[in-house]
């Protein structure tokens, strides 16, 4: 496989703008991946699903659908997963443990305003 052969990526302003309840990775210290080719020369992660090199594009009784398993077949920030209720809380929880947005690191702006 060539390695410099680099896969078209959906990512826009760290969401996946393509999919309806795409989660943002904004502010949550997770950074969004590319799209990559995994050990077989299939895309992972460009939303097409239709990498020439699949095993859905060459189905055979000879092919076992247990090759498609495993961690090379899941793209980090780019999978239907991140769509579930308990990934997106997930998600919310890093962002608000990333602290108040206007919140000043070592001043408390707001001392004596109440």
């Amino acid at each position: 496989m060539d390695k410099e052969k680099k896969a078209e990526s959906p990512m826009l302003d760290e969401t996946m703008p393509h999919q309806i309840h795409a989660p943002s990775f904004k502010g949550t210290g997770i950074k969004t991946q590319p799209p990559f080719f995994n050990k077989y020369g299939v895309v992972i992660g460009d939303s097409k699903y239709n990498s020439p090199n699949s095993p859905l594009n060459h189905w055979s009784d000879e092919i076992d659908p247990s090759m498609m398993a495993g961690d090379e077949w899941v793209h980090p920030t780019n999978d239907i997963g991140w769509n579930t209720e308990e990934n997106r809380e997930l998600l919310e929880a890093k962002r608000r443990s990333q602290g108040a947005p206007f919140m000043h690191p070592s001043i408390d702006t707001s001392y004596g305003q109440d």
